[in-house]
């Protein structure tokens, strides 16, 4: 299956003397979706967690290979996987890398109003 969607990065950055914050950025990517496998976790809550466990192979380019230390989120253009999905796990197979997707990812995506 094709992959076609957003990669998040996050870094850290200095914006004044002794001032640092989180920096985000998306780039758009096209790839293969090598593993597609969704599971419910008990999360002792009134709903269970929904976690996937999806593997992206994406060919790699000058700035991701620069970058992929600071890869936190995916974001799917199927709708069934809408939202933010942080990466678990980063596999440099060059000329390609392999993303490892777990849970939603809840931290501040590039693309959040008033936001980074």
């Amino acid at each position: 299956m094709k992959f076609y969607g957003v990669i998040g990065y996050v870094e850290t950055v200095e914006t004044e003397p002794g001032i640092w914050e989180e920096k985000n950025t998306e780039r758009a990517y096209c790839g293969d979706l090598i593993r597609n496998f969704g599971k419910h976790e008990p999360s002792g809550n009134v709903n269970d967690n929904i976690n996937i466990a999806n593997e992206v192979s994406i060919i790699a380019d000058p700035y991701i290979m620069e970058h992929f230390w600071a890869i936190r989120y995916v974001k799917f253009t199927l709708p069934a996987l809408s939202g933010a999905w942080k990466v678990t796990d980063v596999e440099v197979a060059s000329p390609r890398l392999i993303l490892t997707i777990g849970g939603v990812y809840n931290g501040n995506t590039a693309g959040t109003p008033g936001k980074a």
